[in-house]
């Protein structure tokens, strides 16, 4: 079992669970992710690593509200325990000293595990530019912790609520109009997202890495769920990423295999397992 030993909700859909876990702590590193299950009907749910602390043995999640898993996932407290929780997994980040400038883009939710990534590139000497993306200001996160890790913070928003006015891309534009040296791009967040990231820099033959953590089902290679096209190759997000070169990645197939899943996915909101409400009632008894 695994105590939940801080609960944040960031927003209200959005929470940041610190897990007690020190083996995983002990070898996690960014990009990486964790598998869970909250309870023994639960399915299995990947989630990316957003922090780590080796000398207090924790990890960070950070999720939203989107699903039954989730929703289960958001009723848990402090002091509540999570059943499994499996990692770390995938393969880390390629972070080298004196690369340059990077600049580390997370749209939405995708600026939690863009977060270590930012931190650790930052710590062996690069100069790093964080564009962080959300609807509007309400729903913006981990902005104080970016400032206090990145050279330059930029915030975008939909609907012009703070920051520029716009998109992730149209801040990134305007950093290659300036004629910024930008020796690489890292993104996570909506898929569309980083297609339009990696359509941007590709004119300029900017490296840009993408993160496919959204299209992950069960973390381990056995449903094929993120398979996805990588040049002339198949790949596993799971086992052979999650970070890919965003100029070498199919995402118009992606995109349309992940809508596959929608509709399944509203109705498992309002499923009720029978079994798991008969097993409850005998345990009541």
């Amino acid at each position: 079992m695994f105590k939940i030993l801080n609960k944040k909700v960031l927003h209200e859909n959005i929470l940041q669970f610190t897990l007690e876990a020190p083996l995983i702590a002990r070898k996690a590193e960014p990009g990486q992710f964790v598998v869970l299950r909250v309870n023994e009907y639960g399915e299995r749910v990947p989630l990316t690593i957003a922090d780590f602390n080796r000398e207090k043995g924790t990890i960070d999640i950070i999720f939203m509200v989107i699903g039954a898993s989730t929703t289960v996932l958001a009723s848990l407290n402090e002091g509540d325990s999570i059943l499994d929780l499996v990692g770390p997994l995938g393969k880390k980040t390629d972070i080298r000293p004196d690369m340059g400038t990077v600049v580390c883009i997370g749209g939405g939710i995708g600026v939690a595990p863009i977060y270590p990534i930012a931190r650790k590139m930052k710590q062996v000497g690069n100069h790093v530019i964080t564009i962080m993306g959300a609807k509007n200001k309400d729903i913006l996160i981990l902005k104080d912790e970016m400032e206090k890790i990145s050279d330059e913070v930029i915030v975008t928003t939909d609907d012009g609520s703070y920051g520029i006015k716009g998109f992730v891309t149209t801040a990134l534009q305007q950093l290659i109009d300036k004629g910024i040296d930008i020796a690489e791009v890292v993104a996570i967040g909506p898929v569309i997202m980083m297609k339009t990231v990696a359509d941007t820099t590709r004119p300029y033959n900017i490296k840009t890495i993408v993160s496919l953590n959204p299209i992950m089902v069960d973390g381990t290679g056995m449903c094929g769920g993120c398979r996805v096209q990588v040049g002339d190759e198949t790949k596993f997000a799971c086992v052979d990423g999650p970070e890919f070169d965003g100029h070498l990645v199919d995402f118009v197939n992606l995109m349309e295999r992940q809508r596959m899943y929608r509709p399944k996915e509203e109705i498992e909101k309002d499923h009720i397992c029978r079994l798991a409400k008969k097993v409850e009632e005998m345990e009541e008894k």
